[in-house]
């Protein structure tokens, strides 16, 4: 699952950073507002962790921008200013949930567990592609009910694989979401393509991993072959 996090205080979004990803999650760190906007535009994220005393543009106008253009993902806001007053306008312009530092770690991966199960009432909790399913919030998948077990990245492959079912996805982009850090070498996905097919794949007969040559791979509901 990836995360975007719009922090100025450089040592505190390396923080964060360091500590979401050891909980699983791919994160992506931007330090100005504008940054921020653009990359919440333009990528795929579970949730933004907003800053609002922000360079550039401030996290208030961040957020309220991505809400007019009807972008839904789900915003914890983290600032500083712990006024009852900038809680409301915060909540007001789109925020769906407020941390004053200095805060809890424990109480930030809490609240952001929150987001993503209250975000599970609109979107499906679970991605399904025929008789295989990702349950996104407990990170678990299953193929015609049995238990497949996957490592943190193999599962983030497979995760943007189901979210564009029947869709050639290039290896660039399964690598910028998996990798957010490291995104340079194609090996890292196709080695954790070889790996999937193993384990959901060829376990149970199934073709449902497919090389679209040129571009990259598409998850598919093999069954209809049958």
């Amino acid at each position: 699952m990836r995360i975007l996090v719009v922090e100025d205080e450089v040592d505190l979004a390396h923080t964060l950073r360091t500590g979401l990803t050891a909980e699983g999650y791919s994160v992506d760190l931007a330090h100005d507002g504008r940054q921020g906007l653009w990359m919440a535009r333009t990528g795929e994220y579970a949730f933004v962790v907003l800053d609002l005393m922000l360079p550039g543009l401030n996290g208030y106008k961040v957020c309220a921008q991505l809400r007019r253009e009807g972008n839904t993902t789900p915003i914890l806001v983290l600032t500083a200013k712990d006024g009852e007053w900038d809680q409301a306008e915060a909540l007001d312009t789109g925020a769906d949930d407020y941390l004053a530092k200095p805060f809890s770690y424990m109480v930030l991966v809490a609240r952001l567990r929150a987001l993503v199960r209250r975000a599970a009432t609109v979107a499906p909790p679970v991605l399904a592609v025929g008789d295989l399913s990702l349950d996104v919030a407990a990170r678990v998948c299953r193929r015609a009910g049995s238990r497949v077990d996957l490592t943190p990245r193999e599962f983030a492959v497979l995760e943007l694989l189901a979210r564009r079912a029947g869709q050639a996805v290039s290896k660039a982009d399964l690598l910028y979401h998996a990798w957010p850090d490291e995104a340079e070498d194609p090996n890292l996905v196709e080695a954790r393509i070889s790996s999937l097919r193993k384990k959901m794949d060829a376990a149970f007969q199934r073709q449902s991993l497919q090389t679209v040559r040129g571009t990259g791979y598409r998850l598919v509901d093999d069954r209809e072959r049958d």
